[in-house]
């Protein structure tokens, strides 16, 4: 018998894909796995990009400087407000504009320093006044000058008023003679008669025409003393402007304070005034100021205006020095806007801030920021609205 050939099985691989009790399954490191991933750290990404957008936009809002900020404890509203601050009571000190003198600038020979103490009457600064002076003194001579002339021509006047009634009464003399020689008509011969006829016209005519020509001597002669009286009065007062243009030269304070120089334009830069300077009439180089009541103006935008009003509570911080804080109130408001820096539409409000307390460094023409309490008008707010939306509602 033969034997039976063996059966031959073919060799199959296995690949480690492959399971014994199910089929192939899909790679964990395959591509559908990988672009998953992608997506979602697509999405993360985009979802980070979107908040950071939300808060920038929550944080630029309101505009102009102003911020009102929320505090979650006790729901406080702070609305910031940037100023200068400024003395309640201050003086400005202007260079003196003198009267009938045109001089283009006045020359500082004397300045009291910056930061001074000054009571009233203090000397502040002294301008160069010799040409005043001068003035003064050449009015003055030619003055006295005229006072003599006219008292002179007085004189003249009196000795020719004088001469002249003597002679006018000597004429009238003479025509009541003649008057009386005419009478005698009747007891002279007719030739004396008509002699003492033209006697008595002479002597009429003689005297209307000193009696005419008085007058107008007395006239001519007050004339021409009242042309000398008014060149002396007028030289008195051109007199007395020198006086008192040189004592303009003189400043003095008018209020207890300290001494602020103002920045002014001078040989081409800004600056502060020194001695030795020229400044133009009429120029404001320096201030005395209180420092013992200051506040701070500055400006609310008309979106924030009507969070305001008087009475408010708020917090001054200067910018120069940040750690000060002073507390401070809404003293006023102006009931009229201005028009803002960006546009003609857009109106600016002014507030006046009193600070409460002192310190050396709070000085004027410092720029600070003001943290307004609006809580109680924002509540007040709320609650009208609400009323007038449930009054809506009932009817």
């Amino acid at each position: 018998m033969h034997a039976a050939p063996a059966e031959v099985t073919p060799d199959i691989e296995a690949t480690p894909n492959q399971s014994a009790t199910g089929p192939e399954q899909p790679s964990s490191s395959g591509p559908g796995r990988t672009w998953l991933r992608r997506g979602l750290v697509i999405a993360a990404a985009a979802i980070i990009v979107a908040a950071i957008v939300l808060l920038v936009i929550r944080g630029k809002t309101p505009t102009a400087g102003n911020r009102t900020q929320y505090s979650s404890s006790n729901a406080t509203q702070v609305l910031r407000l940037k100023g200068t601050t400024e003395a309640v009571q201050s003086r400005a000190i202007l260079a003196p504009v003198l009267e009938g003198q045109q001089l283009p600038t006045l020359t500082i020979i004397r300045l009291a320093p910056a930061g001074t103490r000054v009571k009233p009457g203090d000397l502040l600064v002294e301008f160069d006044r010799q040409a005043q002076m001068r003035d003064f003194v050449d009015k003055q001579a030619e003055y006295r000058k005229l006072v003599d002339q006219v008292a002179e021509e007085q004189a003249k006047e009196n000795a020719a008023r004088a001469k002249d009634e003597t002679e006018l009464k000597q004429a009238e003399d003479n025509l009541r003679k003649a008057e009386l020689e005419v009478q005698k008509a009747e007891l002279v011969s007719k030739i004396d008669a008509e002699k003492n006829q033209e006697s008595l016209e002479e002597a009429r005519a003689t005297y209307d025409q000193l009696r005419e020509t008085f007058d107008l001597k007395r006239k001519a002669a007050q004339a021409g003393i009242r042309i000398l009286e008014i060149q002396r009065d007028r030289t008195q007062q051109t007199m007395m402007h020198a006086q008192a243009n040189s004592e303009l030269m003189q400043i003095h304070a008018p209020i207890e304070g300290v001494v602020v120089l103002n920045t002014i334009w001078k040989g081409g830069t800004m600056g502060d005034v020194q001695e030795g300077d020229r400044v133009e009439p009429g120029t404001p180089f320096m201030q005395v100021v209180n420092p013992a009541a200051m506040q701070v103006r500055a400006e609310a935008n008309q979106q924030d205006f009507p969070s305001l009003q008087i009475g408010q509570t708020a917090k001054v911080r200067l910018d120069a020095y940040p750690d000060l804080v002073f507390p401070g109130n809404v003293e006023l408001l102006a009931p009229i806007g201005e028009h803002g820096s960006f546009s003609d539409k857009l109106r600016a409000f002014a507030v006046i801030v009193s600070i409460q307390g002192n310190d050396p460094k709070l000085m004027p023409d410092l720029s600070a920021a003001v943290d307004v309490d609006v809580t109680a008008r924002s509540a007040g707010v709320s609650e009208k609205r609400d009323g007038s939306q449930g009054a809506g509602g009932g009817s």
